[in-house]
């Protein structure tokens, strides 16, 4: 089967390329197209993440593994695209050179059987330009229902000097 995929840009404008790659290539396969379709010498780390309907990030993929002792996480070449992306999981994140985080939202739009004589992965469409430099990320932690600033009424009443460890 063939998988339509937009991966768009994080950024103010619109930024995106559809490719179409073979269901059962690896994510390493889909990295090295991203990378091809946008430009990128595909030299740099990346990675995948898994995440739910509102792009809360989860489980990474990664292009290496980068442990001293060799970890649980998973690689890109041994994770192919229809074990990660189905109808009912439709998104990914991308993030290319951790430097730079060039980061991606990638959605699966659509499941089609391979055409004969047609070659793939395939870039569909390009919308728009690559920027010189990566748009700027503000990351903010979520909510939480502990508030640090009600959590000592009085400073005055800690001595530091009885309590220091």
């Amino acid at each position: 089967m063939i998988y339509k995929i937009r991966v768009i840009l994080d950024a103010e404008e619109d930024i995106f390329r559809d490719l179409e790659i073979e269901a059962h290539n690896s994510l390493e396969d889909f990295h090295n197209t991203i990378t091809q379709a946008f430009g990128f010498l595909g030299n740099e780390m990346a990675s995948f993440y898994t995440c739910d309907e509102e792009w809360k990030q989860d489980e990474e993929i990664a292009l290496f593994d980068m442990s001293e002792s060799g970890s649980d996480v998973r690689l890109m070449n041994e994770t192919f695209l229809e074990d990660i992306m189905t109808e009912n999981n439709p998104k990914l994140i991308y993030v290319y050179d951790f430097m730079n985080m060039w980061t991606f939202f990638v959605e699966l739009a659509d499941i089609q059987p391979k055409e004969d004589g047609r070659a793939y992965p395939n870039v569909l469409f390009t919308f728009g330009e690559l920027p010189e430099t990566p748009p700027e990320k503000n990351f903010e932690a979520e909510n939480s229902a502990f508030d640090f600033d009600d959590t000592f009424d009085n400073y005055d009443d800690l001595d530091f000097d009885e309590n220091w460890n």
